[in-house]
């Protein structure tokens, strides 16, 4: 694993549940197309796993 998780919003969080809504602002994801960069540890992996189905992730 690397350092750094590159994560970015493809798909819309509108019709999502309040928790998957509160996934996303956590990651710091509130638009699309939007692009953070977090440390790779478990609990953001968790979170990424949880809302898998509306991001993308690279390792850096």
């Amino acid at each position: 694993m690397g350092e750094n998780i590159k994560c970015t919003l493809t798909r819309s969080m509108i019709g999502s549940t309040k928790k998957i809504r509160a996934t996303l602002i956590g990651l710091g994801l509130t638009k699309r197309h939007k692009t953070v960069v977090r440390k790779d540890t478990p609990e953001i992996r968790g979170m990424l796993r949880k809302v898998q189905h509306l991001v993308t992730v690279e390792e850096e």
